[in-house]
């Protein structure tokens, strides 16, 4: 079965797990080596080496959010292109899209090395914290086009239906970031700028990667070189359907950089280090969760397309099931091994685990659903309904989140800081809910409109 007939006819259940598993593998994979890589600073470099990860976070986000704009802007039309069996068109796209993820992020680069230092002490740097931080980020911007490149056209690969080779991208990655990182500090103790060095080079061989995929015959989409020039039509439909995702990353940036300075305010350079710890563990929570919707997208965008209403509803229950699954099998993880989890980073540092233990429990209260609401974001963005995707993503971080976060610790103090996760969740899935009622009826409308030969 081709996977184009795939796409139509093949049990919705078998294809959303051989679309999600190697996705799944892939994320959970790459968060691990973040989580490793953020373990062998705590432990090779200390405290205030993690601290500055997570001063240089908000940047990272961007750089993601560049990524995200161009490269799920593009799986989505992609999908849909390739479901209305108009392939030239998902080409176009798929050059202009390459184009973007070169000139964006080497243009913050650019910007970012002008203005190291204050964009460093606004993202919270103290004086103590400030000269890892600098050195850690001037090498990850020196790579950020490895990173775009790698992250983007990655997406490519899942929306022609290729999942397995997508995974093996971010196998590869984590592979290779894991032993440069242990090499770096521990063998040549580079210190922080080796964890930095050894991200790059790693995000630079995925990047070739992905790039031989689509320059040697074996992709269904084929990079053309008439392609790479920028089109404004093809553009302007990639960043709408991307916008939801550039600005839920975007509203992460702003909301991290919120969030730096109030703990700074409230918790000084330990609770610095206590959130960037908090935020590695929630990359293995949360980045399944991201892999099931990733993998379901290119199934809901070709249905979608194809108007096969059924196989689009039938695709986010099962993934709305299976991502709630995963949410609640993290959530008690949380629970069973709190201090196991936090003590891989914290290198018997008692002050710093008795924070991170109580902020880890505290801001991950209503982790069980978040299946429901990053599937359900995914689903507006993979039927190309940017507005809807754009307010979803926006909710938690933005609209909710940022917020409550200048508000509850005026009243809690630190306690209110990690307060503001759980009721910033309750809140957002709250209004993905009403949002998904009013999709599944006008589905149900539309169902009802097509000739019975359709169905």
């Amino acid at each position: 079965m081709d996977r184009s007939a795939r796409m139509r006819k093949q049990r919705i259940g078998k294809l959303l797990w051989d679309f999600s598993l190697p996705t799944i593998v892939g994320m959970l994979v790459s968060s691990l080596y973040n989580v490793i890589a953020r373990i062998f600073v705590g432990r090779g470099i200390g405290s205030l080496a993690i601290a500055a990860t997570t001063v240089a976070f908000p940047i990272m986000i961007l750089l993601m959010a560049v990524s995200l704009l161009i490269g799920v802007g593009a799986t989505s039309l992609i999908s849909l292109k390739l479901g209305e069996q108009k392939k030239d068109e998902a080409e176009k796209v798929a050059g202009n899209a390459m184009t973007m993820l070169i000139i964006l992020p080497a243009a913050l680069a650019v910007l970012f090395l002008l203005f190291t230092e204050p964009i460093l002490i606004a993202f919270g740097a103290s004086a103590a914290v400030l000269p890892y931080a600098r050195d850690f980020t001037r090498i990850i911007m020196l790579g950020s086009v490895f990173g775009s490149i790698s992250m983007g056209m990655n997406n490519f690969i899942r929306a022609e239906g290729n999942p397995a080779m997508a995974m093996s991208t971010q196998i590869l990655g984590a592979v290779v970031s894991v032993a440069l990182n242990y090499v770096f500090i521990f063998i040549f103790h580079w210190g922080i700028k080796g964890a930095a060095l050894a991200t790059i080079l790693a995000q630079l061989i995925s990047a070739i990667w992905v790039l031989s995929y689509f320059f040697t015959g074996r992709s269904l989409v084929k990079i053309h070189w008439k392609n790479l020039k920028p089109a404004w039509p093809v553009l302007s439909g990639i960043m709408a359907i991307g916008f939801a995702p550039f600005a839920m990353q975007t509203a992460a940036c702003i909301q991290q950089l919120i969030l730096n300075q109030t703990l700074m305010f409230y918790g000084g350079d330990l609770a610095l280090a206590a959130i960037g710890i908090v935020m590695s563990i929630s990359m293995l929570l949360v980045m399944p969760v991201l892999g099931l919707s990733q993998g379901a997208q290119p199934i809901i965008g070709y249905n979608y397309g194809a108007c096969q209403y059924q196989r689009v509803k039938e695709t986010w229950k099962t993934a709305v099931l299976a991502g709630t699954g995963i949410a609640v099998a993290g959530y008690m993880a949380l629970h069973i091994w709190p201090l196991q989890l936090v003590g891989l980073f914290s290198k018997g540092d008692t002050a710093l685990t008795t924070m991170t233990v109580h902020a880890m429990l505290t801001f991950f209260a209503l982790l069980p659903v978040v299946g429901f609401q990053v599937v359900s974001s995914m689903y507006f963005q993979a039927v190309g309904k940017a507005r809807q995707a754009a307010i979803l993503s926006l909710s938690r971080q933005f609209l909710i989140f940022i917020p409550l976060l200048l508000i509850l610790p005026r009243f809690w103090g630190i306690d209110g800081v990690w307060r503001t996760a759980p009721i910033a969740d309750g809140l957002s899935v709250a209004l993905t809910a009403g949002f998904i009622y009013f999709e599944m009826k006008k589905m149900r409308q539309e169902e009802t409109r097509q000739p019975s030969e359709d169905k």
